[in-house]
């Protein structure tokens, strides 16, 4: 009995891989139909650290007032994907100074760590077909995203596509560049993930999607278009001769925990992942 159940596990863990090999084909064969063809993609396919030649990390508290602590060791590759590990684990601070105003140098402790890859000044693009297949938990604080920023230019100057980002029941898809007084110029769409199937819908795994050329710039998941902008329209309003997405953008994904849009984890289990199958680029 033990030898069959033994068997039995091993065929049906070979008949998930294959079934997942041939769903990497088959959405490979479908931009290739598209006139698109792959330039560059990570399958996440070795255990162990995430390819060097493609990513490399943000460190520390970084933006919009999260509680995460970025670190490389919350990132890794096991069973073909990137899993993004959110980890509540108290620590001191190092950058910590009593009395200071910044708030990445004001919080004694850190209550939380995390992991954000990033491809900036190893892989680049302009235009193409960018995807991944990936899974998110919709708890709630958590706040995981798979976008670009422009290599040349301060934010939002140099412009930011959010391919997929969740937080707070809703994923987004969204973009941003310069309004004339300076400030942040949004185009974003939100789709309630109730309208979805919520848990069910979170366990399974999904394709984010973005079509990015010269003329405009459409935001999918599962082949459903949440957000579409002409590139006109998405020029800085300041005119300052560097227009955000007419030049390389780089990729970054991360799982980042509060702050000003993520909500309150406390509530939330850790760990908490989420779990990247591929990500690819496709150009024409």
């Amino acid at each position: 009995m033990q030898n069959n159940t033994r068997f039995h596990i091993i065929f049906i863990s070979l008949v998930l891989a294959l079934q997942s090999c041939a769903i990497k084909k088959a959405q490979v064969v479908n931009s290739a139909t598209d006139g698109y063809q792959l330039v560059w993609a990570d399958e996440f396919e070795k255990d162990g650290v995430p390819n060097p030649p493609n990513w490399t990390y943000e460190k520390g508290f970084v933006r919009n007032h999260e509680y995460q602590w970025y670190q490389p060791e919350n990132a890794f590759c096991k069973g073909g994907f990137l899993v993004i590990e959110a980890r509540k684990e108290q620590k001191a601070n190092p950058n910590f100074v009593a009395g200071s105003r910044d708030w990445r140098k004001s919080r004694k402790d850190i209550d939380y760590t995390s992991a954000c890859l990033i491809t900036r000044g190893l892989q680049h693009f302009q235009y193409g077909r960018f995807e991944m297949r990936a899974r998110i938990n919709i708890s709630d604080g958590l706040w995981p995203a798979f976008w670009t920023l422009g290599e040349k230019g301060s934010w939002p100057a140099n412009g930011e596509i959010d391919i997929m980002e969740y937080y707070k029941g809703k994923i987004l898809a969204n973009m941003v560049s310069t309004a004339k007084d300076g400030k942040q110029k949004w185009f974003s769409k939100t789709k309630p993930v109730a309208e979805l199937g919520s848990e069910k819908w979170a366990k399974q795994f999904h394709v984010w999607r973005m079509d990015w050329d010269e003329e405009s710039i459409s935001l999918f998941v599962d082949d459903m278009l949440l957000n579409k902008v002409q590139q006109r329209d998405l020029d800085n309003d300041d005119r300052a001769g560097l227009h955000p997405f007419k030049q390389k953008h780089y990729i970054l994904l991360d799982l980042a925990i509060g702050g000003d849009n993520g909500g309150d984890p406390t509530k939330t289990h850790f760990p908490n992942r989420f779990e990247i199958d591929y990500v690819r680029v496709y150009q024409k």
